[in-house]
C-alpha cells in the first residue's frame, strides 16, 4: 500500500489537486482522485480484514521470525514494494475502477479459510486470508490494474510457510544420492531408509539436513530472476528447474561429504566441517553458480516495460462503496459460521478410561525405546503386552476432546515418529482393512506400526480420510472427539516382520472402533 501511495502523493503526473488544491483542470488531475479514491477504499478495506483476521496474522509473523525455513519470508513483503514501484510507469497510465467479478475471489478465499478452519489446516486459513486480500485489489482497483500487478500479486503467495511437507522425501533423496556417492568413491555402506551405516560410524539424515530451508529460499529466489531478468517462457521455466534441481543434488553432496569426511577422519570433525563449510560457504556458492549460469540467458532488457497498459481492459464497472460492502460481508460470513458451529459438538473424554486386558496377553512393564506422539491429546494411554510365545507388541491410544491447532490427529512431526524421536519412517507396510502399516527404524533398530484413526462413526488409516471427516463434522456440527489407536512391535531379527504377532494381537483384542469408542467417553 505505501508503494502504491506514491502514485498519489510523490509522482508528478499527480499533482497537488488531489489534496485539497485548486480544483481538477485536466484528465489526468481527475485520475489522481479516482486513484486516491480507490486506494483509500482498498487500505481501509484491507485493514479491517487484517484485523477480522489478526490470528493468522500473528501466526504467519510468528512463523517467519521463529523458523529458519521461512525466515526468507521476511524480505517477501518489501520485494513486492519493489515490483509494485517497478511498474509505476505503466501503472500510472491506467484508471482503477472497482471490478464485481474480484469479489469471487474474495468468496474462495472466504471459503478456504473455513474449509482451513474446519480441517485444522492452519496453510488453508493461511492462503484463505492471501486470497481474501488479493480479492481486494482485483476486485477495488479492477480488472486491467489486477493484470498489471499480475506477477506481484504472484510474488505474494511465497509469503505462505510452504515447503516442510517435503522434509520426509527430501530426507530420503538426500540420502539416496549420498549412497551412490559413496559407492563411486567406494565406500561401502547400507541404507535403511533415512539411516546410513558405514564401516566407521552410523548416520542420519535428519530434518535440518534434508536441504528443504535452502530449496524453499531457491524456489523464491529462482521465481524473482525469472521475472526480472527474462522475457522468454522457455528461459525462465528452464531457470525454474534449474533452481529445483541444483539445491536438492547439492544437498546430496554435501550429505555425502560430510559422511566421507567422516570415515577419513572422524565423526566430531566431520560435524564441526559441515556446520562451518556447508552451513554456509557452500550453498553460497550453489547460489552463485545458479545466477552465473543464467547470466548469460538474461534476455530483459533494462528499463523495458513490463506490460502493455493500452493491451489491457478494464471491464464493468462497477460503484465502489457496494463493493466493498459485499467483500467485507463475504469475508466476515465465514469466521460467524465457524464460530457458531464452534458452540456444538465439544464433549469430554473419558478421563477413568483403562487399557483393556486382552485374551493370551498379558500386561507388561512398559518400553521406553518407542513412544508415538500425540500433541495437546486430551487422553493418552500406552501399554505393553506379551503373548505364551514371549512375543511382545505396544498399543498406544490418543484421544481428543475436539481438535484444533496445534491438536489434531494428523500433523505434520507426530504420530508413529514423531520429531527428534530418533525414529523415522522407512517403507510401507501392507495396510489392514481401515487402517495403516509403516515401518520404522531407529539406529538399526526395525519396528512396525498399524495405525487406525476414529472420527465421528468412521474408522480410517487415511490422513485425507480424517481431515475430510474432521472437515465435515465441523462444518455440518456433530460430535468432534477423535481417536487414534496404534499397535507396534519390533522385528524380531533382521529381515524378519513382526506383523504376525501385530496381527494375532489385533484379533484378541476385538473391534478397534469399540475400544476407540470407550476411549472417546459416552455421547451425550
Amino acid at each position: 500500500m505505501p508503494v502504491l501511495g506514491q502514485l498519489i502523493r510523490f509522482e508528478r503526473w499527480f499533482p497537488s489537486t488531489a489534496f485539497g488544491g485548486p480544483s481538477p483542470r485536466s484528465g489526468e488531475e481527475k485520475g489522481a482522485q479516482v486513484w486516491q479514491r480507490h486506494l483509500v477504499a482498498l487500505c481501509l478495506s484491507a485493514v479491517a480484514l487484517l484485523l477480522l483476521f489478526r490470528r493468522e496474522i500473528a501466526e504467519l509473523a510468528t512463523i517467519w521470525w521463529n523458523s529458519s525455513t521461512f525466515n526468507h519470508c521476511l524480505l517477501i513483503v518489501p520485494i513486492i514494494g519493489w515490483l509494485v514501484w517497478q511498474r509505476l510507469p505503466e501503472l500510472r497510465r491506467l484508471r482503477p475502477a472497482a471490478w464485481a467479478p474480484g469479489l469471487l475471489l474474495v468468496a474462495a478465499g472466504g471459503g478456504a479459510w473455513l474449509l482451513g478452519e474446519a480441517g485444522g489446516l492452519a496453510i488453508a486459513r493461511h492462503a484463505g486470508l492471501l486470497l481474501m486480500l488479493e480479492g481486494l485489489v482485483v476486485a477495488l482497483l479492477g480488472r486491467a490494474v489486477a493484470l498489471g500487478l499480475a506477477f506481484p500479486l504472484f510474488y505474494a503467495w511465497f509469503l505462505l510457510p510452504i515447503g516442510e511437507e517435503l522434509v520426509p522425501a527430501m530426507q530420503t533423496v538426500t540420502a539416496r544420492i549420498s549412497m551412490v556417492l559413496l559407492g563411486l568413491v567406494g565406500v561401502p555402506a547400507h541404507l535403511e531408509g533415512i539411516f546410513v551405516t558405514i564401516p566407521t560410524g552410523y548416520f542420519e539424515v535428519a530434518e535440518a539436513c534434508a536441504g528443504v530451508k535452502f530449496l524453499v529460499a531457491m524456489v523464491a529466489l529462482g521465481a524473482l530472476v525469472g521475472n526480472v531478468c527474462f522475457r522468454s517462457w522457455r528461459r525462465r521455466i528452464a531457470f525454474m528447474a534449474v533452481s529445483v534441481a541444483v539445491p536438492i543434488l547439492a544437498n546430496g553432496i554435501r550429505a555425502w561429504g560430510t559422511i566421507y569426511i567422516a570415515h577419513l577422519t572422524s565423526t566430531d570433525f566431520a560435524a564441526d566441517f559441515d556446520h562451518v563449510v556447508y552451513g554456509g560457504i557452500f550453498f553460497a556458492i550453489v547460489i552463485a553458480l545458479i545466477l552465473g549460469l543464467g547470466w548469460r540467458f538474461f534476455d530483459r532488457g533494462v528499463g523495458e516495460p513490463w506490460f502493455d497498459p493500452e493491451a489491457l481492459s478494464q471491464g464493468r464497472r462497477v460503484p465502489i462503496v457496494p463493493t466493498v460492502a459485499a467483500a467485507l460481508a463475504l469475508a466476515a460470513l465465514p469466521v460467524a459460521w465457524s464460530s457458531a458451529i464452534a458452540a456444538t459438538g465439544t464433549q469430554p473424554v473419558a478421563a477413568d478410561f483403562a487399557l483393556p486386558e486382552v485374551p493370551g496377553w498379558q500386561r507388561v512393564a512398559p518400553g521406553a525405546d518407542w513412544r508415538p506422539t500425540y500433541a495437546g491429546a486430551d487422553l493418552f494411554r500406552m501399554a505393553r503386552y506379551r503373548d505364551a510365545r514371549g512375543r511382545e507388541v505396544d498399543l498406544a491410544v490418543a484421544a481428543y476432546a475436539r481438535q484444533g491447532e496445534g491438536g489434531e490427529l494428523i500433523r505434520i512431526g507426530q504420530g508413529a515418529a514423531p520429531s527428534g524421536s530418533g525414529w523415522a519412517w522407512t517403507a510401507a507396510a501392507a495396510a489392514p482393512l481401515n487402517g495403516r502399516a509403516e515401518r520404522i527404524a531407529s539406529h538399526g533398530v526395525v519396528r512396525e506400526v498399524v495405525s487406525f484413526y476414529r472420527v465421528g462413526d468412521i474408522v480410517t488409516g487415511s490422513g485425507l480420510g480424517v481431515k475430510l471427516e474432521t472437515m465435515r463434522r465441523r462444518l455440518l456440527g456433530g460430535p468432534q472427539r477423535a481417536v487414534a489407536v496404534l499397535v507396534s512391535a519390533r522385528a524380531p531379527a533382521a529381515g524378519l516382520s513382526p506383523r504376525p504377532a501385530i496381527d494375532d494381537f489385533l484379533t484378541a483384542l476385538g473391534p478397534v472402533d469399540a475400544l476407540a469408542d470407550r476411549a472417546a467417553g459416552p455421547r451425550l
